[in-house]
C-alpha cells in the first residue's frame, strides 16, 4: 500500500488535530461534499504516503 487517506468535516477540528499528530498532510477542502442536518458540509481531504514514513 502507497497511500492512505481520511476525510472529515471541516469543522471538526479535534480529528483535524488527531490526523495532523499521526502524520497526515492536509491536501484541501472538498466543498460540499456531505448532507448534513439540512445542509452541504465542507469536508477535508488528508493523505499519508509510504514515502512520508521513513
Amino acid at each position: 500500500m502507497n497511500r492512505i487517506q481520511a476525510a472529515t468535516e471541516l469543522s471538526n477540528l479535534a480529528e483535524q488535530r488527531a490526523l495532523e499528530k499521526a502524520g497526515f498532510t492536509r491536501e484541501g477542502v472538498l466543498r460540499g461534499i456531505g448532507f448534513r442536518a439540512g445542509q452541504w458540509q465542507d469536508g477535508v481531504l488528508y493523505s499519508i504516503l509510504r514515502a512520508d514514513l521513513n
